[in-house]
């Protein structure tokens, strides 16, 4: 099948499912689509029984979407920019602190301990796994998706401070974890011994720091642009060309993509949107990235809910899946309370703020493409049904009771 045949699939099944969901089932959107298309695949595993061709089909219709290039590739750079455009800048400034003590220092503690637990947790469900590639588990399942639980905190009257430190995580820990993903890659591919602690930190310099230059810049060079011209059709179709055009410049560079689309939407949406931009402007282009994000998002959640068809299933992996999931509660437990403990007051957050910003951590697709870039091995086979396993959980029993865990907790 051609690419416009399986996108078309694609856009199809999400509006069908979306049009199910808010129809019938009432679920949050994202949920909801997720819900729908496993149920499809659960019903097209049935079809196997008595029709194998039909199920087939399907199956290699699935496996023909390269879901980590789709969305590391493709997706991401859209996904971030729209999330970092719609954030509330001035809770985010106020929230910075906090924010980059999460982000970085959240990262790395859920990292770390994630790979020396989920190492253990291997060898009980019978597998073996190198512990460099359980420290590449940590890392690609460390970074929070907020998509699926802003709406429900928003609903839930969670306070602002708090939103603002959820959304605000997710939006760098997804660039962090991404950096941290890249290292650990590469001294993969060169091993250990021909890999030393000042090769690490100058690529992680350069991925990182890099990434945030270059998304200032961008975010420069877009508001020089739109502030020279008033013609909204035209400064939309820039928001766009600088997403795209600086995704792709970011990979020559040797950059961080994710960094720098946070940075240049954090940048649109305070600085362009208020010194650029007219009211006209201003309103086209929300809107259009507000699209751009539903379908986005929409699609993501269709691909990971229809990723069940060609999972291969064992019963050790599906083991090794279920003892990863009270490890990375606790991991994210850890990078919460640890940085909170340590900084004392700077944070600010009490104790029923650190127990919403855990379970409110959930998991999404930026963790299974990851995930599913690695190379062919057993490693893959298990951090890939070990990640789905971990997303699911995540998103359907996480965010489906967030919302009633944070009214519990801000009902006084």
């Amino acid at each position: 099948m051609d690419l416009f045949g399986i996108i078309t699939i694609l856009i199809v099944l999400s509006a069908l499912f979306g049009y199910i969901n808010v129809r019938f089932i009432k679920l949050p959107v994202t949920i909801g689509l997720m819900v729908m298309a496993i149920i499809f695949s659960a019903c097209m595993l049935l079809v196997n029984y008595f029709d194998p061709g039909l199920f087939h089909y399907a199956e290699d219709v699935i496996k023909q979407i390269n879901f980590s290039d789709v969305l590391l590739n493709v997706m991401l750079s859209f996904l971030l920019f729209a999330g970092a455009l719609h954030a509330d800048g001035a809770w985010l400034k106020a929230e910075s602190r906090t924010i980059m003590i999460f982000s970085l220092s959240g990262v790395i503690i859920s990292t770390v301990f994630i790979a020396f637990m989920i190492y253990a947790a291997v060898q009980l469900a019978g597998l073996k796994l190198d512990i460099i590639y359980c420290m590449l588990f940590g890392a690609l399942i460390s970074p929070t998706d907020p998509i699926a639980v802003l709406g429900i905190l928003t609903k839930a009257n969670v306070p602002k401070k708090i939103e603002a430190n959820i959304v605000g995580e997710s939006l760098f820990n997804d660039g962090v974890a991404v950096v941290f993903f890249i290292v650990i890659t590469d001294i993969i591919k060169k091993g250990i011994s021909q890999v030393s602690f000042t090769d690490i930190l100058l690529l992680f310099v350069q991925e990182a720091l890099g990434g945030i230059l270059f998304g200032l810049l961008l975010g420069y060079i877009m508001y020089r642009l739109m502030k020279s011209i008033d013609h909204y059709e035209t400064e939309v179709m820039i928001t766009l060309a600088v997403v795209m055009g600086g995704y792709y410049i970011a990979s020559l560079l040797h950059v961080s993509g994710p960094l720098a689309m946070v940075v240049t939407g954090l940048y649109t949406g305070s600085r362009s949107k208020e010194l650029a931009m007219s009211d006209t402007t201003a309103l086209y282009v929300f809107k259009f990235w507000e699209m751009i994000d539903v379908i986005m998002n929409a699609v993501l959640f269709v691909l990971i809910g229809l990723h069940l068809l060609v999972l291969d299933f064992s019963i050790p992996y599906l083991l090794a899946g279920l003892l990863a999931i009270p490890i990375v509660l606790l991991s994210r437990y850890l990078s919460i309370k640890i940085p909170v403990l340590i900084t004392g007051k700077l944070t600010g957050l009490h104790k029923k703020d650190q127990l919403l910003m855990v379970w409110g951590g959930l998991r999404g697709g930026l963790s299974i493409a990851m995930a599913l870039s690695l190379s062919q091995s057993n490693a893959k086979d298990i951090i890939v049904f070990s990640t789905y396993i971990v997303v699911l959980f995540s998103i359907l029993v996480q965010g489906l009771t967030v919302g009633r865990v944070a009214k519990k907790l801000y009902a006084s």
